[in-house]
């Protein structure tokens, strides 16, 4: 039965969005394409179907023709269309779903079935009274879970497709490839914009990551795509940039702030490419689209929204002191209210402003910048904080977050363990906040709507969560996070080191990881291989047994690398002294370095954090080379200024063994590291290797082992060949590779490499299976049993191995190769005691800030890595 209820239906209009010639092509589908005139025959049928007069159709949607075909047969027909969610089989979809239809009761659903579809006419005619200017309602969020939805007219819709496709100057002869859900104003404002220009679209459910949606892009010669930040974020990890397009003339972005760094990183890629790249901002309350940044501003203007679309207009009221104020828009698109109820569909429009929500200020030239949300301001300890102002402040120092509030804590959450113990006190410094109100939590994944935005009501049910599961630690017979945190405070001198910092985050380095380590068995047994990346809370949690089992023992395990690293040092001395004769220690050192580099430089750290790593570990080791060497240099005479500052072997050294060779180890370490620090300069090469570490080893191993074949014109090196920089730097590539093969096919493929690569270097058997022997114990054995007197011993040794190498080329002549036991031991001994009063001198700088202490202390290799947010504190705090 029909409903007897007043018809506000009389005097509605229909709405056709269909301009395209009817001959010219409207959707490209996989199963081919379909013309203007085939796709109105569709609606037209469709129409007949969805019954007269006016009815509420519920539309569950996916980029594919039927949910199209049957949204535009009821804009059409003058039904209003309830777009929900419907490109996904997921749990959470079907319940928003069936909440949707159990509170609006629409009069005929289409739905998805098995690989179908399949359209419900649930009564006749209809129960439900309709404003004649409704013509298509959406959700708020993008998420058709939430009852409040968006009422939009025919006007609106209307007017925001044509602002568009105006500024976007679109014709028929553009295409855009459907990126974006349909049940998305973004997306849909793609649908809209382009049928009313009578241009076309690329119907797929494929993902930009896949490379059949590039095969169909090119295909069928599309001309654009749509992106939110997650949209750029998938592409980046895939080489677009690396890819070209012919047909591509625009890119489109919305739905969330991307960095200025990124829109001006994708503005000059096309310029160089041949494509506009614009940013667009909107919210569904305006359809889709209030303002666009043109593109020739965009690597300029990367910071702006622009200008106001065709049409429309922006106010900002109250402003403050710096012009800074709420954004509001004035403009034909703007949305005739809400509904939390069938009720409210017969409402007519309720205003003509739109309060965003968001803070902004207009610049001098016209162009707007948000600059906050002011549903994001909340009041924490008595200041006034702005949690988007903290997700930028920490971005801004490589570190991607989530911040939300939960009574008056201010909650981070990171994706990366490394992250934990970096996000909370630099939060807690830029803010003037109490460390403790300050909490880190790791998450998988950054939730997001099904719209692809922040989900915040996500973050918020597991802050509450997390803390609620937050239980103090009482027991003293077991390790607990507190123990790990006091060692590092102790042996890293890092008094401010809490329970989420892990050795990495602590700026711990291969000069202090020996001593670490060791404690740190001690505590824990055998220790997993990411450990020095892994917080001292997650590392407690990983505890083989109670403090105090472990000491008991006769054997204790060492880490393999600490092993093999007082092993190699012991070969050099014993054999330089003429001890024995065992060569392979030094290149062993090598492959050891690589190695810790891929563990401590290169662990999942902010690329600033990795650069600073770098120039502080080379510095480390030029620093006392220069000094003792140039010491040296000046008393004796014996070392050339090129030998002094590391720079022999760089330089081109000599075709002979001569003194000035000794320090070939060194130089080949510093300035290694040092152009590793310029190679990640570059942002595509530190992607590249964080996104794939073991193709990126694999790649440097293969151009190092090229660059070798090519300077030996064979395998086997020449008699200094083997100490020159270009041709061992595949040593440390090895080791690196090494650190990077985390399951067994991996180290079974770099075992064969190691072996292939090694055998024939030196000419010399066996000193080749010393370095192979060792590098693939430290393949495949993570720690080594030994005795327990041991391991203080070898700690010592592995500790120091730098000031022996160093200084043992001028002890061990003293005994004058009589006495070789008593050269190698003294090698040792005053390497240790260099070792012992370096890093007393270093303490008693830090303790004792004198001028110079102040200079080299202020300088980026010993600073801390405690960024200087001072002057971006008012961005984010305000009381």
């Amino acid at each position: 039965m029909r409903s007897t209820k007043p018809d506000l239906s009389v005097g509605f209009e229909a709405l056709r969005l269909l301009a395209g010639d009817p001959s010219a092509t409207a959707f490209v589908t996989a199963q081919g394409t379909i013309s203007y005139a085939e796709l109105d025959e569709l609606v037209q049928a469709r129409r007949a179907l969805l019954g007269g007069g006016r009815r509420l159709v519920m539309v569950s949607c996916a980029n594919a023709l039927e949910p199209l075909v049957t949204y535009l047969a009821a804009l059409a027909a003058g039904h209003p269309v309830l777009l929900v969610a419907g490109d996904g089989d997921e749990p959470n979809q079907e319940r928003n779903r069936n909440s949707l239809v159990e509170r609006y009761d629409p009069d005929v659903v289409l739905a998805p079935v098995g690989n179908g579809w399949r359209l419900d006419e649930r009564r006749k005619g209809s129960r439900h009274t309709l404003h004649p200017e409704l013509a298509l309602l959406l959700s708020t969020s993008g998420s058709t879970g939430s009852p409040k939805l968006v009422r939009l007219s025919r006007e609106n819709v209307l007017s925001n497709a044509r602002s568009i496709a105006d500024y976007l100057t679109l014709t028929p002869q553009d295409r855009a490839a459907m990126t974006l859900p349909m049940h998305y104003c973004y997306g849909l404002s793609v649908v809209n914009s382009h049928l009313i220009s009578g241009a076309s679209l690329l119907l797929t459910e494929r993902s930009v990551v896949e490379t059949e949606f590039w095969n169909e892009f090119d295909e069928a010669g599309a001309t654009s795509f749509a992106g939110v930040p997650y949209t750029f974020d998938l592409l980046d990890s895939t080489g677009f940039a690396e890819r070209e397009h012919e047909s591509l003339r625009y890119i489109t972005q919305a739905g969330g702030r991307l960095g200025p760094d990124r829109v001006r990183g994708y503005a000059r890629l096309g310029r160089e490419r041949g494509f506009d790249f614009v940013v667009m901002y909107g919210q569904t309350e305006a359809t889709a689209r209030m303002a666009y940044l043109p593109p020739d501003l965009a690597e300029t203007r990367p910071e702006s929204i622009g200008i106001p679309i065709p049409g429309g207009q922006f106010r900002i009221d109250d402003p403050d002191e710096k012009s800074v104020g709420n954004l509001v828009y004035t403009g034909p698109n703007v949305m005739m209210g809400y509904a939390e109820s069938p009720a409210e569909l017969a409402a007519g429009p309720t205003g003509g402003d739109l309060r965003t929500g968001d803070l902004a200020r207009r610049h001098d030239d016209g162009l707007f910048e948000i600059v906050g949300r002011s549903s994001r301001f909340v009041k924490i300890y008595g200041l006034r904080i702005d949690l988007d102002g903290v997700e930028r402040l920490l971005a801004d120092d490589g570190l991607e977050v989530r911040a939300v509030n939960l009574e008056e804590r201010l909650v981070v959450f990171v994706r990366h363990g490394w992250a934990l113990g970096l996000v909370a006190p630099i939060a807690a410094k830029a803010l003037g906040l109490p460390g403790h109100i300050v909490r880190a939590h790791l998450i998988e994944e950054f939730p997001l709507t099904s719209s692809g935005k922040p989900d915040i009501a996500s973050l918020l049910r597991q802050a509450a969560s997390l803390e609620r599961d937050v239980q103090p630690v009482d027991r003293t017979d077991t390790v607990t996070a507190e123990n790990i945190r006091a060692l590092y405070a102790t042996l890293l001198d890092r008094p401010d080191a809490v329970a989420d910092d892990s050795f990495v985050a602590l700026h711990g380095d291969s000069l202090s990881y020996v001593e670490v380590s060791v404690r740190l068995e001690q505590m824990l047994g055998t220790l997993p291989r990411d450990w020095p990346a892994t917080s001292a809370r997650d590392l407690a949690g990983h505890r083989n047994a109670p403090v105090g089992v472990h000491p008991r023992r006769k054997m204790a395990r060492m880490e393999t690398s600490v092993v093999l690293r007082a092993i190699a040092i012991v070969l050099v001395a014993g054999t330089h002294a003429n001890l024995f004769h065992v060569q392979g220690g030094a290149h062993l050192l090598l492959g050891i370095l690589g190695f810790n580099l891929a563990r401590f430089q290169f662990a999942a750290v902010p690329r600033p954090m990795r650069l600073r790593k770098l120039v502080r570990s080379a510095a480390q080791i030029f620093i006392p080379a220069v000094l003792w060497i140039g010491g040296v240099a000046l008393i004796g005479g014996t070392y050339e200024p090129a030998t002094v500052f590391l720079l022999h072997n760089l330089l081109g050294g000599d075709d002979q063994w001569t003194v000035q060779w000794q320090y070939w180890f060194l130089e080949s370490v510093v300035w290694t590291i040092l152009g590793l620090a310029l190679v990640f300069c570059v942002p595509q090469l530190d992607r590249f290797e964080r996104r794939y570490p073991f193709a990126f080893a694999a790649s440097f191993v293969a151009g190092a082992l090229l660059l070798r074949l090519l300077l030996t014109e064979g395998v086997e090196a020449g008699p200094t060949e083997r100490y020159s920089l270009p041709i061992v730097l595949w040593l440390i590539a090895l080791g690196w590779l090494i650190a990077r093969s985390t399951d067994a096919t991996r180290r079974v493929m770099s075992s064969a490499v190691v072996v292939l690569t090694v055998s024939g270097f030196f000419g010399d058997p066996g000193r080749e299976a010393i370095t192979i022997a060792g590098l693939l114990l430290l393949l495949w054995v993570p720690a080594v049993p030994l005795p327990r007197m041991l391991v203080p011993v070898l700690s010592v040794v592995a500790s120091a191995s730098l000031f022996v190498y160093l200084v043992h080329w001028q002890v061990f002549p003293l005994f004058g190769g009589a006495f070789p036991l008593l050269a190698t031991l003294a090698s040792f001994a005053v390497g240790i005691l260099a070792s012992q009063g370096y890093s007393a001198l270093g303490g008693w700088w830090r303790a004792h800030p004198a001028a110079l202490a102040r200079t080299l202390l202020s300088a980026p290799i010993f600073k801390a890595d405690t960024p200087a947010h001072d002057a971006r504190n008012n961005k984010v705090r305000a009381h």
